[in-house]
């Protein structure tokens, strides 16, 4: 029987210890390699999200030009009153003609004591009460003192949907701005692409669209453009950062398998 040498031994084992401690440097070397290549697909795949850029949608200047910044004025005084509408009538010390909320029917028309129907749609709250005070003075008043004001209206709604935190239908309620439409909605997502965010509008029938950087118009190197009743707001979806998100959510389950 031979017998095996001590430095034959002290050789094996050694090699067992070095081809171990090679085994257990390659495996955090591996799942490195393993975490990189998955975040290089999901950047290359976030490249690939869709954008809200084309070519009937207006940028720069030209955006501009078909959706201006506001001036603060108001444009309230310009509304007209539409069908479905609803409105507050006050004759100056006669309640008993006052009313607050009267429906303008599908036809345009508001129904009022004494004097019937008067055709609303079409008109501007002073012309509107110019014409109530008329009609009025013809038969029942003297001199009688009308004020019309628009309680709520069909026409003044706003659409904004995208990446926001509360998408759907809002009332306007006085001028308002892009930034305020985003706060009606409750801000942005984080999710959202600020720099890519859309007015679409309908001038004469004929559908335009312009993209504006919310960003740039927070930090006040923009102008904040208008906002007029009908419009549709969309805020842009940005893929790289939901990516991003994604991968921060997926970081502890790509920890786990690191380990085997």
């Amino acid at each position: 029987m031979i017998k095996p040498q001590a430095g034959s031994r002290r050789l094996a084992a050694g090699q067992a210890v070095s081809s171990c401690a090679r085994g257990v440097s390659a495996t955090p070397r591996i799942a490195a390699l393993q975490r990189a290549g998955v975040l290089s697909i999901a950047l290359a795949l976030a490249g690939c999200g869709a954008t809200l850029t084309g070519p009937n949608m207006r940028t720069g200047p030209q955006a501009y030009q078909q959706f201006p910044g506001t001036n603060g004025q108001s444009s309230a005084q310009d509304y007209r009153i539409g069908p479905l509408d609803h409105i507050d009538i006050n004759v100056f010390q006669e309640p008993d003609m006052t009313i607050k909320g009267a429906p303008v029917d599908a036809s345009g028309n508001v129904v009022m004591p004494l004097i019937g129907k008067v055709q609303a749609a079409g008109l501007k709250s002073t012309d509107l009460a110019d014409r109530i005070a008329a009609r009025l003075q013809e038969r029942f008043y003297v001199n009688p003192q009308v004020t019309v004001s628009v309680a709520s209206s069909v026409a003044q709604r706003i659409t904004v949907e995208g990446e926001v935190i509360d998408p759907g239908i809002y009332q306007l309620s006085g001028p308002t701005t892009l930034v305020d439409t985003i706060a009606l909605a409750k801000g942005e997502t984080e999710n959202a692409k600020v720099e890519e965010v859309a007015i679409i509008r309908y001038v004469d029938g004929k559908r335009t669209g312009g993209i504006f950087n919310l960003a740039s118009i927070r930090r006040g190197d923009s102008a904040d453009p208008e906002i007029l009743p009908k419009d549709v707001v969309i805020v842009g979806h940005s893929a790289s950062k939901q990516t991003w998100h994604d991968l921060l959510k997926a970081a502890p389950l790509l920890n786990v398998f690191a380990q085997f």
